[in-house]
């Protein structure tokens, strides 16, 4: 005997909604990062201004999701990881269900830039086996664009984030 001939047609149905019900609000807990608030921004360098539009995240739900399950990233674009307060040194980033290759700028309060790394995508179906890209300096905002973009631009340790779109004149 199944479960179907225990209980009543109209209990079984009643669960499945639930069920159904329950799984698509535990979809809905994740935000959907393609609503983030897109900024023109400006790295500036000794000898040039680089325009670039950044997604910016600023609630720990928008930190936590980041980049994850995008397949690709525009050129000139990154997310913008916004903190109110510092953040340590050995505070870092992992790269689980991220699928691009990206790299990070750790910046401090007026958006020097104190570190790059690299960071490439983990494989691992478990966050736990990911390891964890620290910033080595401490930071109050993180920059990641896509692997290899701050050295093809010329941007490196020193150099600074503007969000004042003007600054790229």
């Amino acid at each position: 005997m199944d479960l179907q001939d225990r209980l009543p047609a109209a209990f079984v149905r009643a669960l499945l909604v639930c069920l159904a019900l329950l799984f698509s609000g535990c979809l809905a807990a994740l935000p959907d990062n393609d609503d983030l608030p897109v900024e023109k921004a400006c790295l500036i360098s000794a000898g040039q201004a680089v325009p670039i539009t950044v997604e910016v995240a600023r609630t720990p739900a928008e930190r936590s999701r980041g980049l994850m399950d995008r397949e690709r990233l525009a050129p000139n674009a990154g997310m913008l990881f916004v903190y109110n307060n510092q953040r340590r040194a050995d505070h870092g980033f992992w790269m689980y269900r991220t699928l691009i290759p990206l790299d990070i700028a750790y910046l401090d309060r007026d958006g020097t830039i104190g570190a790059i790394r690299p960071m490439v995508p983990c494989p691992s179906d478990q966050g736990r086996d990911c390891p964890t890209y620290e910033a080595g300096v401490p930071f109050y905002r993180a920059l990641e664009m896509n692997l290899g973009y701050f050295k093809s631009q010329g941007i490196g340790v020193g150099d600074r984030l503007s969000l004042n779109a003007s600054d790229c004149r």
